[in-house]
C-alpha cells in the first residue's frame, strides 16, 4: 500500500489536515473487528487488545513496540473509544502492576498523537484529554464531572469560518460544548 503523504511510511497517513477520518479509516482497515475501537461515545471497556495486535498497530504507525508502548496501547486501544488524561492512564496502568513513570505516559501519549493514533483535546490550560477516536467530531464536556462525550460529526455544522492568515491553512476545528445538570425550577 502506498503512503498518502510524501513523508509517511507506506500504509500510514499522518496528515493533520481536515480529513482525520481518512487516516482513521486507513489505519483501522486491516485491524480485526474484535480489536478495532468502535465509533461510539462510550468509555466502557470491552475485550482487551492483545500485545500482538497493539504491536502491529504501532509498527504500522512507524513506532517501535516497546514494553511501555505495548502496555499503554493495550489499555488505550482495547476498549471502546475513550478520552483519557495522562494522569488517568498512569493510574490505570499502575493498577495493573506495570511500573511506568508519569513522564513516560506523557511522552507515549504525545508520540501516539504525533503519528495519528490519538487526538489531543485541550480542555483548558491545565488539562488535555487524549481521544482514541481520531475521526472528525466534537465534544460535550460535563462541567461537574470533567467527562468528555463525543458529538457525532453529522450532528453539528460549522459555518462561517474566517479565512486563515496569509500563508496558512486551517488544520482542524475543535468544538467543546460545555454542559451541566439541569437546574431545578
Amino acid at each position: 500500500m502506498a503512503a498518502c503523504c510524501d513523508y509517511a511510511p507506506a500504509g500510514v497517513c499522518v496528515s493533520r489536515a481536515l480529513n482525520r477520518a481518512h487516516y482513521h479509516a486507513k489505519k483501522t482497515a486491516d485491524v480485526p473487528m474484535s480489536f478495532r475501537p468502535a465509533q461510539s461515545s462510550g468509555d466502557t471497556p470491552r475485550t482487551s487488545a492483545t500485545s500482538h495486535q497493539v504491536s502491529e498497530l504501532l509498527k504500522d504507525a512507524g513506532l517501535r513496540p516497546t514494553r511501555q508502548r505495548l502496555a499503554l496501547g493495550e489499555l488505550l486501544f482495547g476498549a471502546e473509544d475513550r478520552h483519557v488524561t495522562a494522569e488517568m492512564l498512569h493510574e490505570e496502568v499502575v493498577s495493573t502492576q506495570f511500573s511506568v513513570s508519569l513522564a513516560t505516559v506523557y511522552n507515549t501519549l504525545r508520540q501516539f498523537t504525533e503519528v495519528g493514533l490519538l487526538r489531543a483535546i485541550a480542555v483548558d490550560g491545565a488539562r488535555t484529554y487524549f481521544d482514541t477516536n481520531t475521526s472528525a467530531h466534537h465534544h460535550f464536556l460535563n462541567e461537574r464531572t470533567g467527562r468528555l462525550i463525543d458529538i457525532p460529526s453529522d450532528e453539528m455544522r460549522i459555518a462561517g469560518l474566517p479565512d486563515a492568515p496569509k500563508g496558512m491553512e486551517i488544520a482542524s476545528v475543535d468544538v467543546i460544548v460545555r454542559v451541566r445538570d439541569r437546574r431545578k425550577v
